[in-house]
């Protein structure tokens, strides 16, 4: 049974011709589905956003998007200090990867996931929340996949989804790794002597389309999956990009994962300040040091009953 509250729909503004007539679809039809009155928004500016979320106050949101519209909505409940005075969050997949919907059994036809974002149960899900107030919803990476990320954004504009590979060869033949100390919940679990090539702190399981960067995460344990790969050398690099795509680096003997609450990455020395890609949204700068903690059940997102 679909919710009683009213329903706030938030768009990507930004959409092409052809995808905004699928938006505009699914939006007629979040709107049937609906129990209660629906209003559809595609702010288009930052200023326009922290407004339309501010009127979210005790209705339901439904974000039409992918795991970067989620994050961009937690973020500014967050800011605002909203984040309990919202209802539940529906999700219409409509990303590239959408690893949040598929983590939770969000379907990915949007047919099906328009029923389960108006009507669907409300599942309780948590936050990584770092020392300036920064969310993470899914995983945040530092060191190797946020350097890559970076540098594909500054060809996205010529090169399409081919921007991603060239990122990650040129940050293979640019990065040799960082000297980064890693402490979960007070444990060193890397003192930063040697170099790592990416420290990952994962609430969901999968990455990029499905590729399983935590197989074991759940949501829903009270606990964080923290991944280090310490292999720097051509031949590793080689060797867990290989056992990444099957969900076997894990088992690797540089690979170390941890779980806990809070997670500390700091750099040895400013040579070492690295990047941070949470959500696929990467750092500007380079920081020498990160603390994020775990906020346990803090928000809800309807998923299949």
């Amino acid at each position: 049974m679909a919710s009683a509250r009213p329903v706030l729909v938030l768009v990507n503004d930004s959409s092409g011709s052809a995808e905004q007539e699928r938006v505009e679809e699914v939006c007629r039809a979040l709107a049937r589905h609906s129990a209660s009155a629906t209003e559809v928004r595609a702010p288009a500016s930052d200023q326009e956003y922290a407004a339309v979320v501010a009127s979210a106050e005790g209705r339901d949101v439904v974000v039409v998007g992918g795991d970067g519209s989620v994050h961009r909505l937690l973020q500014e409940l967050t800011d605002q200090q909203l984040l309990d005075r919202v209802g539940a969050v529906g999700l219409v997949p409509m990303g590239t990867g959408n690893d949040l919907a598929r983590d939770a059994g969000v379907p990915l036809d949007w047919r099906e996931a328009v029923d389960v974002a108006v009507s669907g149960r409300p599942a309780r899900r948590s936050l990584l929340v770092d020392q300036g107030g920064d969310v993470v919803v899914n995983v945040v990476h530092c060191g190797v996949a946020a350097e890559a990320t970076a540098h594909a954004a500054e060809v996205k504009g010529l090169l399409g989804r081919t921007a991603y590979l060239w990122g990650a060869v040129r940050t293979g033949l640019t990065m040799k790794g960082w000297h980064l100390r890693v402490v979960v919940d007070g444990r060193t679990v890397v003192d930063g002597s040697d170099k790592v090539l990416m420290v990952s702190a994962a609430l969901g399981s999968s990455v990029g389309g499905g590729t399983l960067i935590a197989p074991q995460a759940r949501d829903d344990d009270g606990l964080v999956d923290v991944l280090v790969a310490c292999g720097t050398s051509p031949w590793t690099r080689v060797g867990f990009a290989r056992d990444l795509r099957h969900a076997r680096h894990v088992e690797r003997d540089d690979v170390i994962t941890a779980r806990g609450r809070q997670v500390l990455v700091e750099a040895s020395s400013t040579r070492d300040n690295f990047r941070v890609n949470a959500d696929g949204d990467v750092s500007d700068d380079r920081s020498s040091g990160r603390r994020w903690e775990l906020l346990e059940g803090v928000w809800r997102l309807r998923v299949p009953r």
